[in-house]
């Protein structure tokens, strides 16, 4: 097991941490905390010191009694400084909350209290989980902090969305839950190509409303997207999920969007896209919607025929393909029909710009949609590779492995 240090800042969900603490440990897990000034008004240093079995540190300038040792090592024979003694022995450095003033500082390489002076002298890996009001994580000068970070190398986690600190705001910002701060920690552990490396997953099926009761959809259940998000998660990666209509239970770890329709799910991608490093696009996105939806219900009564007038949706993938970075990875899903399927997915390899498609041929009983099985073909620039009929966590598992080997 490993040595997490864990900083804590102030902000409100700083008692979040104490059950990261508490799962940590349980884990086998050694911890040490440092926590702000700030956030010791939230939550105060013995109850850290209680669920971790070290004392806690808050100062520059206080003697650290274990001189820099994690629970269970032996003490070190001389009296290192606090900041540099506790990041030597780490093996893993975690801010959790990180507020926006805390960003700030670990961007611009300020030293103004214990925390950030640790974050400047730790030679392990740091993650960075934010935790702030939404117009906080929108401003600029924040946007352009997380991405000085990320720029260096250090791992920074994506706020959730839902009910903040101040009564009646919802927005992004939530800290993420302990169990997601605890699989990211064990994740970046584990190393291996995927460690560090950011997901987006799409998954499910748009539905496109005819009025306020019906709509244009499909048969996808999410359960491909959903088993290539779980196999992304376990390899190490930071894993985002826009789920279009997915009823199947969600993963610790792995952080959820969710949305009904093709402009939401373009919406959606989009926000997420430019921290992407790997976009695999599974959701069966509607290549068409009624033209114009009926904001109630339609009557059958008094009619026997019923036309829609069908337009064509925005091609996302396509969109989000145009402004790529260089070191993407672009993976489409192309769900086709019979024969010339292969033939219709090597096309939108090569007019979307992609590096893989994955063809899974629908029309086969018992797998593709809503099934626990699939089979698919691989397609890239190198040549193609098929795979199944198998459960669709080993297709996942697949997929992957030719992300690893595009990205070599």
């Amino acid at each position: 097991m490993a040595r997490l240090l864990l900083g804590v800042s102030g902000g409100i969900a700083a008692y979040k941490a104490l059950e990261l603490v508490r799962l940590a440990t349980a884990e086998g897990h050694a911890v040490r905390v440092i926590q702000t000034r700030d956030a010791q008004r939230f939550v105060g240093a013995a109850s850290f010191a209680a669920l971790s079995g070290a004392p806690v540190l808050t100062d520059e300038f206080e003697r650290d009694p274990l001189r820099g040792a994690f629970p269970g090592d032996p003490l070190p024979d001389h009296d290192p400084a606090g900041h540099l003694g506790v990041t030597a022995a780490a093996d893993i450095f975690l801010i959790a909350p990180a507020t926006a003033n805390t960003i700030a500082k670990l961007a611009h390489g300020h030293a103004d209290n214990l925390l950030a002076t640790a974050a400047l002298g730790a030679a392990c890996p740091l993650i960075v989980a934010p935790a702030m009001n939404d117009r906080m994580w929108a401003n600029a000068a924040t946007a352009a902090n997380i991405a000085l970070l990320r720029e260096r190398g250090i791992e920074v986690l994506t706020p959730g969305t839902g009910r903040l600190a101040t009564a009646g705001e919802w927005g992004q910002g939530r800290l993420p839950e302990p169990a997601e701060l605890l699989a990211a920690v064990n994740a970046r552990l584990a190393g291996g190509p995927w460690s560090g490396l950011r997901t987006l997953v799409t998954a499910g099926g748009t539905r496109e409303p005819i009025d306020a009761v019906r709509y244009v959809g499909n048969r996808s259940s999410g359960r491909m997207g959903f088993a290539l998000a779980a196999a992304a998660a376990a390899r190490g990666s930071e894993v985002v999920v826009v789920a279009a209509n997915v009823s199947l239970p969600r993963a610790p770890g792995i952080r959820y969007v969710d949305v009904s329709t093709a402009a939401e799910l373009a919406v959606a991608c989009e926000a997420e896209f430019a921290a992407a490093d790997v976009l695999v696009m599974c959701a069966a996105v509607a290549d068409f919607r009624p033209a114009r939806a009926v904001a109630g219900k339609i009557a059958k009564a008094g009619n026997s025929v019923l036309e829609l007038q069908l337009e064509a949706t925005d091609d996302v993938l396509a969109a989000l393909s145009a402004r790529r970075r260089e070191g993407q990875t672009l993976v489409g899903f192309a769900a086709e029909h019979g024969s010339g399927g292969l033939d219709r997915a090597r096309d939108k390899l090569a007019h979307k710009h992609l590096d893989a498609i994955v063809c899974n041929d629908v029309s086969q009983p018992g797998i593709g949609f809503d099934g626990e099985r699939n089979a698919v073909t691989i397609i890239t620039a190198a040549g193609e590779h098929e795979v199944g009929p198998a459960p669709k966590r080993a297709i996942a598992e697949a997929v992957l492995d030719a992300v690893e080997a595009l990205r070599r």
